[in-house]
């Protein structure tokens, strides 16, 4: 595990809590950028090395396999790119947990619909970066001056988030 100078605990504390206040992100099959689209993340908080998808079964993603996802909350005040692998979820008490009005808004068949795909992302590598630089490195930076190395005390590199 590779870890710059931050408190790499709390940054994925962090990460957690925005992707839970706003849990959309761009989810792509590996090496295929051009199945990069915007999917809401299913979270359980006792269940951090896992994601949950809802998805059709003519998605690209239905070809499961690695992954990669980017996020930004929703203040830009945290950034992440992890990357995972997609498997069909089976269990059908987990489909039950994460089923909803949005999601059933996708779907016009309800729960039975039969273009439903349910997946888990195992979760892999991961990068956390906080955008919080505060007011100082915001002047510094307003002013043309260095803010890197502040910068950098707010990136972690992570195995597992």
């Amino acid at each position: 595990m590779k870890y710059s100078q931050g408190n790499p605990d709390a940054l994925k504390q962090k990460f957690w809590q925005a992707l839970a206040d706003s849990p959309f992100l761009f989810l792509e099959l590996d090496g295929r950028s051009n199945t990069s689209v915007p999917m809401t993340a299913q979270l359980d908080k006792d269940a951090n090395s896992a994601i949950w998808f809802f998805t059709q079964k003519k998605s690209d993603f239905a070809q499961l396999g690695k992954v990669k996802a980017s996020f930004a909350g929703k203040d830009h005040d945290i950034f992440a790119r992890f990357d995972g692998t997609l498997s069909v979820e089976t269990s059908q008490e987990r489909f039950d947990q994460f089923w909803n009005n949005f999601v059933e808004a996708w779907y016009d068949g309800g729960k039975d619909d039969p273009d439903i795909l349910f997946l888990r992302m195992d979760l892999g590598d991961a990068e956390i970066w906080s955008g919080d630089l505060g007011l100082l490195n915001t002047a510094k930076m307003a002013l043309g001056m260095h803010v890197h190395d502040e910068a950098e005390k707010r990136h972690v590199e992570a195995v597992d988030i």
